[in-house]
């Protein structure tokens, strides 16, 4: 893809990249004082300079496929031998009321509403990113990349999967509260304005991103403009600002689960863990305030990743499974025994190898070669708890056929199930993908990554916001105004569609670049002959229906919203004001 001409606006700019650029080259390429491998581990591959893998590289990705294998053998063996079908036995919740919502509950539907809003803005901005691959700078003969460059648009990709993700988490948990505990005073206004400031956050982040890409913020770039982090590019003071908006949904979520938490003695409830894994979201959040503007790149990259992967992959997974377990012991489709037994082992597996399994980020930061055993081991068995979905996935499909047609949990199941569907590929198949060390000397930087990053971060993450959208907006709106009919084509349009564009663009043009970052080096896999060449652009255009079809589920989804909200709150209102 083409990068627009004024970029470098003066002399100083260009020592400045210049200089940057002759760092990374030197680091890459000079070795370590009695070491005969260079600061970075001979990443990346390049035989023209001596760049190979370094034994250890080879050596912990068999050990760390060895592991695997004989860990997932005794876990499966624990978990079929002392769970049985009989511990999920519970009353189904079949007798679905009409919804009575409280005031801080009907706040939350504006929260869904733009999540999925910024969900089809994602669409549109992976569209152009997609596109730039093709035209270069262009958009159908439009010189985007003047007022739009590719940085934005990726930046804006990243960042909006992130907020409206984020959107829908903050909004389940509001709804939670008052759901099991109770409503406290004001809650609804408070919920209001927690919205109004995550509307500025947002606001100020996009904003801030062009004009410090474009050049027009000339100052203080890194507090209100883009860190430079992929993940976490915006401004540091909306980042603290973020923090405070989750501490502030903390307060919310906390007080309104009070009784709950009084009424459940147990410290180690399923309630207190709900509690518990909430606290941790605001918490490890903070991970990226650890660097500051003048960190050496090796330590803001060590905390970035605590952010990326401890925070995402790992509390949020903690979290995520917590809240699924809730509502399935709520809706009496898991027992609550049942539930906690999920939920301890999964904190085990989950957390046992995450932490540790975040050192495969470092292989090649610097980093010391116990470091690369450590990551290819504990990232390895990352794998281990997803595998586990599939028993929860298929106990969860007996669940819909016991509810029958007309179950009122029908669809937030079914998008449950396609989590387990997805965390397993996503998550596990093409997460594992990219951990061992001897595939990621060679893959890291090319296109093999986004294979993971969309059935993951969409797959995971995407797919549980809507299901906990879902079930949130069943106990909002009434029961006339549930459409099963567009859940239904939404849902497949959105499993289909990312099924597709994996099968017909992303693992065709990753696997693409692999070969040739094999055969000559990262140099060349990431060279214009690669990224530009006419197989690129073929597997570009190939991902246009497919992004049609996903985009389609998107847009359904979002009209079912507005149908849902317009037929509960304004017909009744516009009927009464007529009479």
């Amino acid at each position: 893809m083409a990068l627009q001409s004024g970029i470098v606006k003066t002399a100083e700019q260009g020592r400045l990249v210049s200089s940057f650029f002759a760092w990374l080259a030197w680091s890459a390429g000079t070795d370590r004082p009695d070491k005969d491998y260079t600061y970075t581990t001979n990443w990346p591959y390049d035989p023209l300079v001596g760049n190979q893998p370094v034994p250890d590289a080879l050596i912990w990705s068999i050990v760390s496929v060895i592991l695997l294998i004989l860990v997932i053998g005794m876990v499966l063996f624990v978990y079929v031998r002392y769970i049985r079908e009989s511990d999920y036995d519970a009353n189904l919740l079949t007798d679905f009321k009409e919804p009575s919502p409280t005031s801080s509950q009907k706040a939350t539907l504006p929260y869904f509403i733009t999540a999925i809003l910024l969900f089809i803005a994602q669409i549109g901005m992976g569209a152009i990113v997609g596109h730039y691959t093709v035209e270069g700078a262009g958009f159908y003969g439009i010189p985007i990349a003047k007022f739009l460059p590719y940085a934005i648009a990726r930046t804006w990709h990243l960042q909006l999967a992130i907020f409206w993700i984020a959107t829908c988490f903050l909004a389940a948990g509001l709804f939670i509260g008052p759901f099991v505990g109770k409503e406290p005073k004001k809650q609804g206004l408070l919920t209001w304005i927690l919205f109004g400031a995550v509307a500025i956050v947002l606001g100020g982040t996009l904003t801030g991103t062009w004009l410090s890409v474009t050049g027009k913020m000339t100052s203080n770039n890194f507090l209100f403009g883009h860190q430079g982090y992929e993940y976490i590019e915006l401004g540091r003071v909306w980042q603290l600002l973020l923090i405070a908006g989750m501490l502030i949904w903390l307060v919310l979520v906390v007080r309104a689960i009070k009784p709950a938490l009084s009424r459940e003695k147990d410290f180690g409830g399923i309630t207190h863990m709900l509690l518990f894994s909430a606290i941790a979201i605001p918490l490890f959040y903070m991970a990226g305030l650890m660097y500051g503007q003048g960190t050496h790149l090796s330590e803001a990259e060590y905390w970035r990743w605590w952010v990326v992967h401890l925070w995402v992959e790992g509390f949020f997974e903690v979290f995520a499974t917590v809240f699924m377990a809730f509502i399935l012991s709520y809706i009496g489709a898991v027992s609550r025994d049942m539930s906690l037994k999920i939920i301890y082992f999964s904190i085990f597996l989950y957390l046992g190898s995450g932490v540790i399994g975040t050192f495969h980020h470092l292989y090649w930061a610097g980093s010391p070669s116990p470091i690369i055993a450590l990551g290819a081991v504990f990232s390895a068995l990352e794998v281990v708890p997803l595998t586990l979905l599939a028993f929860e996935s298929v106990h969860n499909l007996k669940v819909l056929q016991q509810g029958g047609d007309t179950y009122a949990y029908k669809w937030p199941i079914y998008f449950f199930v396609s989590v387990a569907f997805w965390n397993l590929v996503g998550a596990g198949v093409f997460g594992f993908l990219i951990n061992p060390p001897i595939v990621l000397y060679y893959i890291q930087g090319i296109n093999t990554t986004p294979i993971h990053g969309h059935t993951a971060l969409f797959g995971v993450y995407g797919l549980l916001s809507i299901a906990l959208l879902l079930f949130s907006v069943r106990h909002i709106v009434t029961r006339a105004s549930w459409s099963d009919r567009l859940l239904k084509w939404s849902f497949w349009g959105l499993n289909i569609g990312l099924v597709s564009m994996t099968i017909f663009s992303l693992i065709p043009s990753g696997f693409y670049q692999f070969y040739y970052a094999v055969k000559y080096g990262l140099w060349y896999a990431r060279s214009p002959e690669i990224t530009t060449s006419k197989a690129i652009q073929i597997f570009s255009w190939m991902r246009v229906l497919p992004d049609l079809v996903f985009a389609s589920g998107a847009i359904l989804l979002f009209i079912f919203l507005v149908r849902a909200v317009w037929l509960s709150f304004f017909i009744k209102k516009v009927a009464s004001e007529i009479d």
